[in-house]
């Protein structure tokens, strides 16, 4: 199937990705619904007749050609929805669109992949939770997703990049464009550790309702979007809320009740829309992601030089077990509860050990 078919069906007004998709269905290839006669495409269900007559029209002619040039211009790849290189997770979703345009080097369909939303802005509290959650990722290998927009966005994209992270942008706009302009040069830094994409063709205008398309793509191409600053009102909790509707996880770091840009995370807390974490651990655990198996053999080896005596003690049978309950370690150590309970708070306070869920402690 050439380019042509694919970028002019998404040149017509009036067809987006479910009446594409509809169109497919019944007339089998993206050729043959661009040669169909209006009469018969307005049989079909969902297909009115002014979008059959649009069709048949063929005005998308010239628009097509120009956008073949610039893609070709601009070595960008056009990821059509059945491409092998289009994102999987996104492809399930109802709504995706049928055409990507993708100019990067990192792999959309890696076996994590991790979006980053939250406020344009961004306090210090966020910005330095966000560089810490993805400094802790790198050992998962990790692909970083996020929107290229003011404060969380680009604290996200800036850190992965620091980190040596791929990191992938999406845009609400097309290719031939940055938006904000300021982050012109993180953008052309991504094209070699990430990648920039975007349903949106070159002659795309900014446009508001642009940004909400766009959060559809964020979530669905990703395992779990987590949400790390968000007032009660904007796109994250958007975002948040279209992953939860594609069944997808959604994370979020609390923040002090008193914190506009907390509050967007706190209500997603309270009203079981996204779960509660503290840092990369947290999320490992929920997605099932084995942290501790990614870190190289010298990491695991390194001890912590600021454990007294009992602390080594319990530290040691913790390494070798990996996982175990309070009752083992009271077995183990034989102290009075009250002791053991005094050493494992102070362990987990300092970041040694950390509490699972059914009174179980891991490094």
């Amino acid at each position: 199937m050439s380019f042509y078919h694919q970028i002019a069906l998404t040149k017509i007004k009036g067809v987006g990705p479910k009446t594409a998709r509809n169109l497919l269905a019944y007339c089998g290839s993206v050729q043959e619904i661009l040669e169909t006669k209006a009469s018969i495409l307005a049989k079909i269900p969902g297909v009115n007749s002014k979008t059959a007559t649009e069709i048949a029209a063929k005005n998308y002619q010239e628009a097509t050609e120009k956008e073949i040039a610039f893609v070709e211009k601009h070595q960008i790849q056009v990821l059509w929805i059945t491409n092998p290189d289009y994102p999987t997770k996104l492809r399930n979703c109802e709504d995706a669109p049928l055409v990507l345009y993708y100019k990067g080097n990192a792999d959309l369909n890696n076996e994590r992949v991790v979006s980053i939303v939250g406020t344009r802005d961004a306090t210090n509290y966020g910005r330095k939770i966000c560089d810490t959650l993805i400094e802790q990722l790198k050992p998962l290998h990790t692909t970083i997703v996020s929107g290229l927009a003011y404060g969380i966005d680009i604290a996200a994209h800036k850190s992965a990049l620091l980190n040596q992270i791929p990191t992938v942008a999406v845009l609400g706009h097309g290719l031939d464009r940055i938006y904000p302009a300021s982050h012109r040069e993180t953008a052309s830094n991504m094209i070699y550790q990430g990648g920039l994409l975007t349903e949106f063709a070159s002659d795309t205008k900014l446009e508001r309702q642009n940004f909400p398309m766009r959060n559809r793509i964020i979530a669905g191409m990703a395992d779990v979007t987590i949400v790390i600053e968000a007032a009660i009102k904007g796109g994250a909790l958007i975002t948040a809320e279209i992953a939860n509707s594609y069944n997808r996880d959604v994370c979020a770091f609390p923040g002090g009740v008193d914190q506009t840009y907390s509050a967007g995370c706190n209500y997603l807390i309270k009203t079981n829309r996204a779960h509660l974490i503290r840092d990369a651990q947290d999320l490992c655990y929920l997605m099932n992601w084995d942290l501790e198996n990614t870190k190289t053999q010298t990491q695991l080896s390194l001890i912590p030089t600021d454990l007294n005596q009992d602390q080594l003690h319990i530290y040691h049978f913790i390494k070798e077990k990996k996982q175990v309950t309070i009752d083992k370690i009271s077995r183990f150590c034989n102290w009075s509860q009250s002791k053991l309970a005094i050493v494992l708070l102070e362990m987990e306070m300092n970041g040694h050990i950390t509490s699972l869920p059914g009174k179980v402690y891991t490094l």
